[in-house]
């Protein structure tokens, strides 16, 4: 019972370092690098979400390139 216990603590604490490590680690990559988005709605109409479907199209939006300043023509810009 008690090497149960302490194998149940075990598991536990590699869950929390892990998880200290894995959340600042997924938010700076978020923030700084890509993030993905959901586009609704026909203000981007053909491009995206092409035939007025209602469904909605996921999009990877690239900080990278912003940051670069490597936007050409014909690239879709996200603004928040």
């Amino acid at each position: 019972m008690a090497q149960a216990q302490s194998l149940g603590k075990k598991y536990i604490k590699a869950f929390f370092k892990g998880f200290f490590v894995a959340v600042p680690v997924t938010v700076t990559f978020l923030d700084r690098v890509a993030c993905v988005a959901r586009v609704e709605g026909a203000s981007m109409q053909p491009s995206l979400n092409p035939g007025g479907r209602q469904a909605s199209d996921v999009v990877l939006l690239n900080h990278w390139s912003i940051r670069n300043y490597d936007v050409q023509r014909g690239d879709i810009v996200s603004l928040v």
